[in-house]
């Protein structure tokens, strides 16, 4: 009512921030009544992480030297691992660790705990580990609704539902859906779920191993989104998975792959496959295959974009679908 108020009175422009445990940002503009505009403040996408540090390059990427480039490049490779959180750049591991730990207790407290009173939060961080721990895989909540009934946990498939739309709400994970019409197809296929930043899927994963592919993919996904798309992943009826299908805001669409390394003529071809298959259901759209490296003298077959992953997080618009 305050804000309402001056803005009313004053010739000014008002900008509104808080946390999510007081109220969620479609309230936000609920409770202004249409007179406001939401902006989500992410972390850091690689760019401001360079910018950030001082580092971000003058030019176009493809235009540096050599030593420039091997510098940026290792530089993404500690941004999969490192992430965007602000506080967390130049952080030892055992510190940003520690402050990544810090702030997930604090979302599911004070953001989901206490704002919606759940009475079985140890659900909660059993899903949240689930979740973070396989960051860019499927998820489904017939599965994880089983998994906790062979626990011997009581739990409703409504309420783990539920849970899942408030850690989005929150801002600690984002979750994507399969590409179909079909409202009904939508629900009953599993979902696959990226962290908000991918240094939260390496706080939980378990395996000791560092899975570049998918925090690569976690980067991408989040830098479509930057810049607008509407995202999906495909599963072709063949059984081949395509990582995402992007609808511009034009209405243009492409279908994208994700791999950190390209170093064998059989990885290309599972993922040209896949793209070359998806694009039978989806054939307006460009078919775009995004890696860390590749082998030289790889041969892309024709109709098949290859972008090197440095230089398209550094390119604002690419791939043009």
């Amino acid at each position: 009512m305050f804000a309402r108020r001056i803005l009313d009175s004053e010739n000014i422009e008002l900008f509104l921030s808080g946390s999510s445990a007081r109220m969620l940002s479609r309230e936000v503009a609920t409770s202004m009544r249409g007179r406001a505009m939401e902006a989500i403040v992410s972390p850091f996408s690689f760019r401001e992480a360079l910018r950030h540090a001082g580092r971000e390059p003058a030019q176009e990427s493809t235009r540096l030297a050599k030593a420039e480039r091997s510098d940026l490049s290792g530089a993404l490779l500690n941004y999969l691992v490192c992430g965007g959180f602000p506080e967390a750049q130049g952080l030892d591991t055992r510190t940003r660790l520690e402050l990544l730990r810090t702030y997930v207790d604090v979302v599911l407290l004070r953001d989901v705990v206490e704002r919606h009173n759940l009475s079985q939060p140890q659900v909660l961080r059993w899903l949240v580990q689930q979740l973070l721990g396989n960051a860019a895989g499927s998820f489904s909540i017939n599965k994880f609704h089983t998994d906790l009934k062979s626990r011997g946990v009581s739990v409703s498939k409504e309420t783990l539902h539920s849970l899942l739309t408030h850690l989005e709400d929150a801002f600690l994970l984002t979750s994507v859906g399969i590409a179909t019409d079909s409202v009904r197809q939508r629900q009953v296929n599993p979902r696959k779920v990226y962290p908000v930043d991918t240094s939260l899927g390496v706080l939980f994963d378990r395996s000791g191993k560092a899975n570049t592919g998918h925090a690569l993919e976690t980067v991408v996904l989040h830098e479509l989104q930057r810049r607008g798309a509407e995202v999906a992943y495909v599963r072709t009826p063949a059984g081949f998975e395509v990582d995402f299908l992007v609808r511009g805001l034009q209405g243009e669409q492409a279908l994208v792959q994700v791999c950190a390394e390209l170093d064998d003529p059989a990885t290309l071809a599972r993922e040209v496959r896949a793209l070359q298959d998806a694009a039978q259901s989806w054939p307006r759209a460009s078919l775009n295959l995004i890696a860390l490296d590749w082998s030289a003298g790889l041969q892309v077959p024709a109709g098949v974009k290859l972008h090197r992953a440095l230089d398209w997080l550094l390119t604002p618009d690419t791939p043009k679908p």
